[in-house]
């Protein structure tokens, strides 16, 4: 049967998961349409700033300790878990890594440091920033927002399931 320390562990990932997603909804709710209403150069310098000094906070932990421990979790599942149980604790980890991690290589960071080496009052800044940056980076931002949402969802419904024997 499942171990105390499993449990525990797909707790604090439900948890961890909610908050990662409440940070992406919060940012592409509000944050970005309130840096968007500011002049543009601003709104750029300020996004600018923020991507710089998110590595140093508990969201990061968050964030990239569930990358690590997704994978973790999906060959627990695979290997030692049961019935939908399993199921749904794969299903939580591989939508993590897909709609959060990868989501965050493939289109975030990238489009991050490309804002990061413009100068923020140029033209070419403010171009990015309007027609490129600021609509794909909150559409991707909303995905990895559902995806952690989607995930702590899984581990829940898993959690319960086990509970129930």
């Amino acid at each position: 049967m499942t171990l105390t320390w499993f449990f525990t562990l797909l707790e604090i990932s439900i948890i961890a998961c909610a908050v990662v997603s409440g940070v992406f909804l919060s940012f592409s709710d509000f944050v970005m349409k309130s840096l968007n209403g500011a002049k543009t150069a601003a709104g750029v310098e300020v996004m600018q700033r923020i991507n710089r000094d998110v590595d140093r906070t508990v969201f990061m932990v968050l964030l990239l300790g569930m990358s690590a421990l997704s994978p973790l979790l999906i060959g627990y599942a695979y290997f030692r878990v049961t019935g939908p149980a399993s199921i749904l604790i794969m299903a939580g980890g591989g939508l993590y890594l897909a709609g959060v991690f990868v989501v965050s290589l493939i289109f975030n960071v990238p489009m991050n440091q490309r804002l990061d080496a413009m100068d923020y009052s140029t033209t070419e800044a403010a171009t990015y920033w309007s027609d490129s940056y600021r609509p794909r980076w909150t559409f991707w931002n909303y995905i990895r927002a559902i995806a952690s949402a989607a995930s702590a969802i899984c581990y829940l419904a898993a959690v319960v399931w086990l509970a129930r024997g």
